[in-house]
């Protein structure tokens, strides 16, 4: 089974995946509809009283500022043309404004969420700061793809914690797959370097890189990303084909923030929204899909290998608006 069919087929909804995306968002679930139930009790109509509660229930949602006033401003417009009157109707029109919002910022079609789908080995460089879970995606992207069939490389680039290089390494263990380490304060344009051409010298599929996740300062990230991928450019000319931002839902706003510099900082073309179990605030990936433009190509409902899922847009909708 290759890299295409593995991820096809885990966008299929499966009982499994299904019950573990309903888990996850449950505590974003439970808050949400608590505080939208209060909103409307009572009320017999969509009024601006109504959209004003609305409107506060999605900032604190973490949806984000500028995305929560796109949604209200088509809310109004649907309720103005359409003649909505019922409160009760607010559910339905909410949940098709948020598909279609992410509809025109997440790709479905499989192979549209790889770049280059002829790139051999595909290169993946993993960014974002530490503590949002970067090696641990890496741990279970790596566990995914070497159980579709494919030869997968990883590279411990990011040398400035003893913790991330071991970690890495017990991942590497644990999934039986090869790791390219020259252990902690080495350089991480070396390792890259070495991690790929070691992919392309022994005919991998995927070459996975970690890198440092400091934002001390704004020049020294950009330099440091920069130089990585100049040197993986020396063995395969149009690596990385991907660099995927992981980001930690459970932080809000502050995954807005970092999602900002690390956009600034090199050319992002996908997200890993991560802890999205831990937390109410699961509507940050809506916000974060929005500003960004960026697909949102996985995310993260548990501690378990499947827990990392392809983010299916209509799933999640589908989950978040789900009734007891």
């Amino acid at each position: 089974m290759g890299l295409f069919d593995f991820f096809s087929k885990e966008t299929k909804e499966n009982k499994e995946s299904k019950e573990s995306l309903d888990k996850g968002l449950e505590k974003t679930k439970d808050s949400f509809f608590s505080k939208l139930g209060k909103a409307v009790m009572g009320k017999s109509k969509v009024d601006d009283e109504v959209l004003d509660e609305l409107e506060d229930i999605l900032i604190t949602s973490d949806v984000g500022v500028e995305t929560t006033l796109k949604i209200i401003k088509r809310i109004e417009e649907r309720v103005s043309r359409d003649k909505y009157t019922t409160a009760s109707e607010l559910d339905k029109l909410l949940k098709e404004e948020i598909t279609k919002l992410l509809a025109e910022n997440n790709a479905q079609d499989i192979k549209s969420f790889f770049t280059n789908t002829a790139a051999k080995p595909y290169v993946i460089m993993v960014v974002g700061v530490n503590g949002v879970g970067k090696t641990t995606t890496i741990g279970k992207l790596a566990s995914k793809f070497h159980r579709a069939g494919n030869k997968v490389v990883l590279g411990a680039a990011d040398t400035f914690r003893a913790a991330a290089v071991d970690q890495l390494k017990l991942w590497a263990e644990r999934v039986n797959v090869p790791i390219v380490s020259h252990g902690m304060n080495t350089d991480p344009a070396s390792v890259a370097y070495d991690a790929v051409k070691q992919g392309v010298d022994s005919g991998a599929d995927i070459v996975i890189i970690d890198t440092a996740g400091r934002l001390h300062t704004k020049v020294n990230l950009m330099n440091e990303l920069s130089k990585i991928k100049r040197v993986m450019q020396k063995v395969i000319p149009d690596a990385p084909h991907e660099i995927l931002l992981v980001l930690d839902g459970s932080t809000g706003q502050n995954a807005f923030i970092q999602a900002k510099e690390f956009t600034r900082a090199t050319e992002v073309n996908a997200l890993a929204i991560t802890k999205l179990d831990g937390t109410a605030k699961g509507g940050v990936v809506i916000g974060i899909s929005d500003q960004f433009k960026i697909p949102v190509k996985y995310i993260g409902v548990g501690e378990k290998v499947d827990d990392l899922q392809i983010f299916n847009r209509q799933a999640f909708v589908d989950s978040l608006f789900k009734k007891k």
